[in-house]
């Protein structure tokens, strides 16, 4: 784990480099798109690398016209069908794919990496492989065009298909071939996706060599896992073929671009039930954790169907955390715990109703219109709704269910880190058992680690200790990013460590990914 954390900076310098050369690549855009052929240049350019004759006869506005045919009637099956025709429109229907990379058998460069798509956990026949390898062979074929007609028709087609099946490539290993956000229903974590600009600069690549290995995820991590895929072992205690499918999710996980870019941020990783405090790459304080419920909590689900078009997406259990990526910025020490109405209604409101001293005993106020209720125990709690019609604070104390200290960061899903009286969870193995928060093996720990020695430290750890627990506010002095995320494979020091799929989110991606014949 620490392993696979410590390399999420190196995601940044790669996508660094990466940037670097589609900047060179769009420069050179100019030299491409202003560079208009004369009526003899596609014909010659054809038949000077691949020695038919028939492309003696090609000209190009006979050429373009049919271009413009073939690319309406197939533009509906395209990956990117507007910006592809815009592109094309713009040039005058040149093929610029077929012109620039013709030369020296530079189009089966582009196949060799199709070709190796099941290397990143993904199906050749995503970027039509097969047919890509069919146009270009008979390309460079002397006899394998025969007329002038073919000759249009059939590089028309190598040009849309190569120009789609490059984009396709280009976004799956940059970005990922799903967006996370369009698959799961409680994910909140900024997450890179391409633009028409970036994409643009994919028709201006000069080397499609230098280009293709510039893409490649450099990450030890990812890495790691193609080779792990490579090799077709089984993980501990579960068959190699569901070990290949928990492998592929998670190189698509690390090829999305939602990694943290700080110097120092806290990282936790659900599946693991563990956090990591993070500074310059290294984990400097870990800890065990305890998450929301899941789906899957008893791991009985297998890969099943879900409906893309369905609102809901996928359907998380209602007290799963959430991924999402926020800036901690303060602290309550001896928190107060304003219950959720989804908790007050389902437990609070029933156990106020068997046990009449219940609230009482366990420190909990009731609130009517923003007032006290005096006497809750005289409160019908079995008639009507209760649990809407009132609200529920938890004051400070010993047994109040956020211990006594509580980390905070603005999210939509209102969780937060936090202590906890119930120490013994921390000894099961699977520690997914809060109703949504995060709860802290070490919150004293964590709150040195955040703060540092100083001031309001001690001012922690001295309101901590009192006897006589006080709400207090204390904020950070500089916010610290936290990220809470999902992965359920990755190496640590040569070995793949693989945990079970607790909320049933690699059964979503896999699903998708499956729909989309990615793999």
């Amino acid at each position: 784990m620490t392993r696979w954390l410590n390399n999420f900076a190196e995601l940044m310098l790669i996508g660094h480099m990466v940037r670097k050369y589609l900047l060179l690549a769009f420069t050179i855009a100019f030299t491409v798109q202003s560079c208009k052929k004369s009526r003899s240049d596609l014909g010659k350019t054809l038949f000077t690398e691949t020695g038919n004759k028939v492309f003696k006869n090609v000209e190009n506005e006979a050429f373009a016209e049919v271009f413009r045919q073939t690319l309406k009637a197939e533009q509906p099956g395209l990956s990117q069908p507007k910006l592809i025709a815009a592109f094309y429109e713009k040039n005058e229907y040149e093929p610029v794919i077929v012109l620039q990379h013709v030369k020296q058998k530079g189009l089966q460069q582009l196949l060799t990496y199709f070709d190796r798509a099941a290397e990143h956990g993904l199906n050749p026949e995503l970027f039509k492989a097969k047919e890509l390898k069919e146009l270009t062979d008979k390309l460079y074929d002397k006899k394998g065009i025969q007329t002038t007609e073919d000759a249009y028709r059939d590089i028309a087609r190598l040009e849309i298909l190569a120009a789609n099946s490059l984009l396709q490539y280009s976004i799956a290993l940059q970005y990922g071939v799903v967006s996370p956000k369009r698959i799961y229903a409680a994910y909140f974590t900024d997450t890179q996706r391409p633009d028409s600009n970036s994409l643009n600069r994919i028709f201006a690549i000069r080397d499609l060599k230098v280009y293709l290995d510039s893409i490649q995820p450099a990450n030890e991590q990812y890495l790691a896992l193609q080779k792990a895929l490579k090799e077709g072992k089984a993980a501990p205690g579960i068959t190699a073929a569901e070990t290949q499918k928990i492998l592929k999710v998670n190189l698509e996980r690390l090829r999305w671009k939602n990694k943290p870019q700080e110097d120092k941020y806290v990282i936790v990783n659900i599946a693991d039930f563990r956090l990591d405090v993070m500074e310059k790459g290294k984990s400097v304080l870990n800890m065990k954790v305890c998450v929301g419920e899941g789906r899957n909590k008893d791991f009985t689900d297998n890969i099943q169907e879900y409906d893309e078009n369905d609102l809901k997406k996928d359907r998380p259990f209602s007290r799963e955390t959430p991924q999402l990526n926020s800036m901690i910025h303060s602290v309550q020490v001896n928190p107060v715990w304003n219950i959720p109405e989804s908790i007050a209604s389902k437990e609070i409101v029933k156990s106020a109703a068997e046990d009449r001293y219940y609230l009482a005993n366990h420190n909990i106020d009731v609130f009517e219109n923003g007032k006290v209720v005096e006497d809750p125990e005289e409160i019908d709690w079995t008639s009507g709704n209760p649990g809407k019609k009132y609200r529920f604070k938890q004051r400070p104390g010993e047994d109040n269910s956020l211990g006594k200290i509580k980390f905070l960061f603005n999210n939509q899903s209102a969780v937060y880190l936090h202590d906890t009286p119930a120490k013994a969870a921390f000894k099961q193995s699977m520690r997914a058992v809060s109703h949504g928060c995060v709860r802290l093996e070490k919150p004293l720990d964590f709150a040195h680690a955040l703060f540092g020695d100083g001031a309001k430290y001690e001012q922690i750890k001295k309101q901590m200790e009192d006897t006589v627990a006080v709400a207090t506010n204390i904020s950070l002095p500089k916010k610290v990013p936290v990220y809470l995320t999902y992965f359920t494979a990755w190496d640590d020091s040569g070995t793949i460590q693989v945990r079970k799929d607790v909320y049933g989110l690699d059964i979503v991606l896999y699903t998708y990914l499956q729909k989309r014949g990615a793999i």
